[in-house]
């Protein structure tokens, strides 16, 4: 299945591919030149593709767990001071999506948005710890029903130009559901509570809206 995010990219991208081909097969007197650039136009075609895919997902809700917002790897746990939101040391979670990764986000708690903002900024590489504080970014903070927020943002890298969002402060969300799309490669970072119990490592491939990152049943 195709998301939504990539069905005019799709299209645009044929419609270039059509046009490019068809003139070097009108101007291009040598055969294999041509059938070159027609094999490199399916398999950019293909990768092209398989980035929008949107598989299907169930997650399986639940008021303790901290689901994965991302496809990926996990790349960076540490503890660190948290300052747009809450000022004060938060356990940092960062996914790194790879071109291979699909790149729909979903929410990784069921709650009210109660802060949302957009920030423009660099494109540094997303695996550079300055991207979360420096790079394009949206920055999201959901607020559950027992009054635990957790903050993630969608971080645009050295090849993702856009991010998608659709959560405005205020709304309800649910926890697996879609809450927005990063085009050609980025990162994700939770900010969770210090205490949060893990489970995962560095290293982890993780998947968005089934892998569990933590939980919270120890906390107060």
């Amino acid at each position: 299945m195709i998301h939504k995010e990539g069905k005019n990219t799709i299209l645009i991208t044929i419609l270039l591919l059509l046009i490019l081909n068809t003139t070097f097969f009108i101007i291009i007197e040598h055969e294999f030149v041509f059938w070159g650039l027609l094999l490199f136009s399916l398999i950019l075609l293909t990768i092209i593709v398989q980035f929008f895919r949107d598989p299907k997902r169930k997650t399986e809700l639940s008021e303790n767990f901290i689901v994965s917002p991302a496809d990926g790897k996990v790349v960076v746990i540490e503890r660190t001071i948290e300052s747009e939101y809450f000022k004060d040391e938060r356990l940092m979670i960062s996914v790194f999506m790879s071109l291979w990764n699909v790149h729909v986000n979903r929410y990784p708690v069921s709650g009210s948005v109660c802060y949302f903002k957009y920030h423009k900024g660099n494109y540094l590489i997303a695996r550079n710890p300055k991207s979360s504080s420096e790079n394009e970014r949206t920055s999201i903070v959901i607020e559950d029903r027992k009054n635990q927020k957790i903050l993630f943002r969608q971080i645009a890298g050295i090849v993702a130009r856009r991010i998608v969002w659709y959560m405005k402060p205020g709304e309800e969300v649910i926890q697996g559901s879609q809450c927005g799309f990063i085009k050609f490669g980025s990162r994700v970072d939770l900010f969770l509570p210090v205490d949060t119990k893990l489970h995962i490592h560095i290293g982890d491939r993780v998947k968005a809206g089934i892998s569990v990152l933590g939980d919270f049943k120890n906390l107060s």
